[in-house]
């Protein structure tokens, strides 16, 4: 086989590897959460050691995640789905590459000034990149253009969805920092815990619109269906 005609299976591979990788860890992180709620079960030292292990469980998730942009266009460009701009690919492989050092670096200085400045830039990353994958999708789906296949569309818009649906996962779960603080400070007492969990249950609707949206986003790439 030619250099070119293994580009595009090979970019599919990494494609639904990175889907596995993204899916699969994500569902590790929701089980060590659940996990972690179980005040009756574990001592908070056991706890904390499941939220540490979470957290560390969770850098593939993110990794995935920022992987997918370059990886996603680079699909359309190597299937000849959408003729993507070459400043456009090489700009998309420029992002990934740099959201997935904002990534590690704040995990790597985590709870130091650096940390937060590292995920403010990666928010406004993931906003910039939700406008623009919302309009490709509905733009494409709309006019039919930049790209006719309407499948590949309602991928780029549901792509783009998760990406919302994911930044409100970090806006529902900003609270945790300080009440796990308090928990820590203070033991685990009701005046602790109920907090914790309240806001632990509102993050997971938006997990659960997240893993919905991921389905769906793998469904119409692997049907492919005449819409």
């Amino acid at each position: 086989m030619s250099l070119d005609a293994i580009a595009y299976p090979t970019l599919v591979y990494v494609h639904l590897l990175l889907f596995v990788l993204w899916l699969g860890a994500d569902v590790g992180v929701f089980l060590l959460g659940q996990h972690f709620r179980k005040r009756h079960d574990y001592t908070l030292e056991q706890r904390i050691a499941l939220l540490k292990m979470l957290v560390l469980v969770d850098m593939t998730p993110r990794s995935a995640w920022a992987l997918m942009v370059p990886i996603s266009l680079s699909v359309l460009a190597a299937g000849s789905w959408w003729a993507v701009p070459g400043w456009l690919l090489i700009a998309s492989w420029i992002v990934g590459g740099f959201w997935l050092w904002l990534v590690w670096d704040a995990h790597n200085h985590d709870q130091t000034p650096r940390a937060a400045r590292d995920r403010k830039i990666e928010n406004w990353l993931k906003y910039g990149l939700t406008a623009f994958y919302l309009w490709l999708g509905i733009q494409s789906l709309v006019t039919g253009a930049p790209i006719d296949q309407p499948w590949i569309a309602w991928k780029a818009a549901l792509f783009g969805a998760i990406f919302a649906a994911a930044i409100m996962i970090d806006v529902a779960f900003k609270p945790v920092g300080p009440q796990l603080g308090k928990l820590l400070a203070e033991g685990s007492s009701d005046e602790t815990e109920i907090p914790l969990r309240r806001t632990m249950d509102r993050t997971r609707i938006w997990v659960w619109i997240v893993y919905l949206l991921l389905i769906a986003t793998s469904w119409l790439g692997v049907v492919k269906p005449v819409l």
